[in-house]
């Protein structure tokens, strides 16, 4: 009986011994996982405004505009911002020569452009319809970086932006989330 019990001990022993990992693998183990959710989580985690323009197509206009005034490093910093971006298609509709001229010849002006498209706090899309319902006919006035304003309203169910000129820009796309702020996507190049 005595080696039935012995056997029967070593049997559970050995069986215990083979369904676990030894300490060290465990380990091992644990901080591959760690490491692929931190890569995970960077990996979900949107760049800056630049970088999300900079990976984006429709906005490689955008981003030569933003290196020609050498506002890369700015819209990279910590924010936040809500930028107001003009697709490709915006920039081709300027006048012939005019986007060249801006990004060789006169780039402050083409800075003070560009830092109207940019509001110096984030603003997401319904927090935007708000204010535009709560401020009426009107419209919302929205303070820009450069010190100009812009008239937001609703036309048709969608966010228009007026600027300075009495040009307007139809939001075509809502809450671009980056990491020092919010890019919604315009259909216009606005002017101060």
């Amino acid at each position: 009986m005595k080696t039935l019990h012995i056997l029967t001990a070593s049997a559970a022993a050995l069986a215990l011994a083979a369904c676990g990992e030894p300490a060290e693998d465990t380990a091992m183990e644990d901080d591959t996982m760690m490491a692929d959710e931190m890569a995970n989580a960077e990996a979900t985690t949107p760049g800056t405004i630049v970088e999300v323009a900079q990976g984006n197509p429709d906005f490689s206009t955008l981003v030569s505009a933003v290196t020609a005034a050498d506002l890369g490093e700015t819209l990279s910093g910590d924010g936040p911002y809500t930028v107001f971006a003009p697709t490709n298609e915006a920039f081709d509709a300027l006048p012939e020569g005019t986007l060249e001229s801006l990004t060789t010849e006169d780039t402050e002006q083409l800075g003070n452009i560009l830092t109207y498209h940019v509001v110096p706090s984030e603003v997401m899309a319904a927090d935007l319809t708000a204010a535009i319902e709560s401020a009426g006919e009107g419209g919302y006035t929205i303070e820009t970086v450069n010190g100009g304003t812009l008239t937001a309203m609703m036309e048709g169910g969608n966010v228009v932006l007026q600027d300075a000129q009495g040009n307007t820009a139809t939001v075509t796309s809502t809450d671009v989330d980056a990491s020092n702020g919010v890019i919604h996507v315009i259909d216009t190049v606005l002017m101060p």
